[in-house]
């Protein structure tokens, strides 16, 4: 697991089903876990 997945984990464990910002280099691997469910 790396961190983006632990950020998607840690937005989940708290409720958290919409997620608003900017695409960028450094946030895509957050979007891809995102993605990726």
């Amino acid at each position: 697991m790396n961190g983006a997945q632990w950020v998607v984990h840690a937005l989940r464990a708290q409720g958290v089903n919409t997620v608003f910002g900017y695409p960028g280099g450094a946030i895509m691997p957050v979007y891809d876990a995102l993605y990726d469910g």
